[in-house]
C-alpha cells in the first residue's frame, strides 16, 4: 500500500446526458435522458437534473417516461461520446503513460509513474498531497475547459479507494482519502461497495448477518472463504480491511465483455431462461457500447442444477453491437442447451473485441426501418401491388445539416414531419423548423466539437433570432 494518496480516479459526471446538453444549448439546465427509445429500451444515462425525478441507468424507459415525461428523451450519439472521451484521455495521459481506460468516461491514472513521479517521490507527506490535489484540479478544470463537461475526481493510494473517493466527490468534485484512513471510510458502508460483490454475493453475506464492509472485515478471512468461496472470499476480506495491491494497467485491452446472474432459485421453465438471457444480452451491449468497442463472437455460460457449467458461442461476419443481433444470437444458443434439472447461473459475452467503428444509433435504425420497407415492397410486389416507397427514420438527438437553416437536432418526428432545432454548441438557443421527412435539403451529419476552434464560424441560421416551439 502506498503512503501517498498517488492513484486517482476520474468519472465523467451523467457522461452521454452531459455531452447532449453541452451540445444542445436548448437543454442546458433541463432534464436529459439518453438510452433505447423503443417500447424495451432502457435509460443509458440521465442528467442530474433528471436523476432529482427517480430517474437512473438501467431503469425501462418507458418508468423514465413516467417519472419525467417533460425530459428530453435523446437516442445515443457514440461518434460524439468517442470525440470527448478522446479529448479527456488525452488530458490523462499527459499526466502519466500509465492510464487505465474503464470505459468512455471512467479511467484510473498512476501519478507516480509520470512526469511529477520524482516530485511526488521526493517530498514529504503533506507536500506530496497537496501536489496530488493540484494535479486533480488542474485536471478537472481543463476537462472543463476544453469540453464544457465536469467530471469527478478521487485520490488515495489504491484504486478500490480512489474509486470509492471519486464516488463520494459527485458530482463535480474532488475527494482524498489519506493512506490509513482506509477501514474508518469503508466500515459503514454497505457490502456492495465493494468491487466483485453483486446481487447474489449480497444475499449470502446478508443471510449470515454480514450487512456492511466493517462486519466483513470483523467476520474474518475464514468465514468469508466459507461462504464465498477460497478465492472469492480472501479478496472480499482483503478488500474490506482496506488493502487492495492492484496495479494500474495502461490501456488494458479487454478480451471480452460479459454479465452474468446466478439464481436463487434454479430455473426450470424455457421461455423463462430465454427471457433471463435476452435480459443479460441487453445488459452485455450496453457494457459493450460504453467501452466504445464491438465484437465478432456472442458467448451463453450456462451453469446447472448440478454445478457443471457448459458454454455455447457462435462468431458473426464482422463486428457488432447491435443489441438486435446479440440478443437473437445468444437465445438461440440458449435453445440448443438441455436445461433438465435446472438453471443456477446464465451469462452472456461478447468476444473477439474490436473498436468501435460503427455509425451512431440512428444510423442502424435506418438500416432497420430500411429492411423493413424492403421486406414489404416484396410483399406488395407479390401481390400484384405499387411498390413500397422508403421513408427516412430521424431519430430525437440526431445531428443533421440543412441547405439553408445550417446544422441542427433532431427533436422528434411523426405523421411524415420532421422537427428540428438549429442550433450549435457554441450559439444561443436556437429556432425550431418542421419539414417534410423526405426534404431533400434535410440530411444527417456528423457531430460538430464541443468547443468552437479559433476562426470557426457559426453556420448560418444557426441560432439567429428569438427561439421558436420551446
Amino acid at each position: 500500500m502506498r503512503s501517498l494518496p498517488s492513484i486517482i480516479h476520474l468519472d465523467m459526471d451523467a457522461f452521454f446526458a452531459a455531452v447532449e446538453q453541452a451540445a444542445k444549448p436548448s437543454l442546458r439546465g433541463k432534464p436529459v435522458i439518453v438510452g433505447g427509445l423503443g417500447g424495451r429500451g432502457v435509460v443509458s444515462t440521465a442528467s442530474y437534473e433528471a436523476r432529482r425525478f427517480g430517474v437512473h441507468s438501467a431503469m425501462p424507459m418507458a418508468q423514465a417516461r413516467r417519472l419525467c415525461p417533460n425530459a428530453a428523451f435523446l437516442s445515443g450519439r457514440f461518434e460524439a461520446y468517442r470525440q470527448t472521451s478522446e479529448i479527456v484521455m488525452g488530458l490523462l495521459r499527459e499526466l502519466s503513460p500509465l492510464v487505465q481506460p474503464l470505459s468512455l468516461d471512467e479511467a484510473f491514472v498512476d501519478l507516480e509513474a509520470g512526469p511529477y513521479g520524482p516530485a511526488l517521490l521526493e517530498a514529504d507527506h503533506e507536500t506530496g498531497e497537496r501536489l496530488v490535489l493540484a494535479l486533480a484540479e488542474d485536471l478537472r478544470a481543463d476537462i472543463h475547459r476544453l469540453t464544457g463537461l465536469t467530471g469527478s475526481v478521487g485520490a488515495a493510494g489504491s484504486k478500490l479507494m480512489a474509486k470509492i473517493a471519486s464516488e463520494q466527490a459527485k458530482p463535480d468534485g474532488l475527494v482524498m482519502i489519506e493512506p490509513g484512513q482506509e477501514r474508518a471510510v469503508l466500515g459503514p458502508m454497505p457490502v456492495r461497495a465493494l468491487p466483485g460483490i453483486g446481487p447474489a454475493t449480497e444475499q449470502v453475506l446478508r443471510r449470515a448477518g454480514l450487512n456492511t464492509v466493517a462486519d466483513l472485515a470483523e467476520a474474518g478471512e475464514a468465514e468469508l472463504v466459507q461462504l464465498a468461496g477460497r478465492a472469492h472470499g480472501a479478496g472480499i476480506f482483503q478488500m474490506s480491511i482496506g488493502l487492495d495491491e492492484r496495479p494500474v494497467i495502461a490501456d488494458q485491452d479487454a478480451k471480452s465483455v460479459s454479465v452474468e446472474d446466478t439464481y436463487e432459485v434454479d430455473l426450470a421453465d424455457r421461455e423463462r431462461v430465454l427471457r433471463e438471457v435476452e435480459a443479460l444480452a441487453g445488459r452485455c451491449v450496453r457494457r459493450l457500447r460504453a467501452a466504445g468497442r464491438s465484437g465478432r463472437t456472442v458467448v451463453l455460460k450456462v451453469r446447472r442444477f448440478d454445478f457443471s457449467t457448459l458454454t455455447r458461442s457462435e462468431t458473426l461476419g464482422g463486428p457488432t453491437d447491435d443489441e438486435t443481433v446479440i440478443t437473437a444470437t445468444a437465445r438461440r444458443l440458449a435453445e440448443q442447451v438441455d436445461i433438465t434439472g435446472g438453471v443456477r447461473l446464465l451469462g452472456v459475452g461478447v468476444a473477439q473485441l474490436a473498436d468501435y467503428t460503427q455509425e451512431d444509433l440512428f444510423a442502424q435504425a435506418l438500416r432497420e426501418e430500411a429492411a423493413e420497407h424492403a421486406e414489404a415492397a416484396a410483399e406488395a410486389e407479390e401481390a400484384e401491388e405499387p411498390e413500397a416507397v422508403v421513408v427516412r427514420r430521424w431519430m430525437p438527438g440526431q445531428d443533421v445539416r440543412h441547405e439553408e437553416f445550417g446544422p441542427g437536432w433532431v427533436q422528434g418526428s411523426g405523421v411524415g414531419r420532421v422537427t428540428v432545432r438549429f442550433e450549435t454548441p457554441w450559439s444561443e438557443r436556437g429556432r425550431v423548423r418542421t419539414f417534410a421527412v423526405d426534404d431533400p435539403a434535410l440530411e444527417p451529419s456528423r457531430p460538430l466539437p464541443l468547443r468552437r476552434d479559433e476562426g470557426t464560424d457559426a453556420a448560418p441560421g444557426a441560432g439567429d433570432g428569438p427561439a421558436e416551439g420551446a
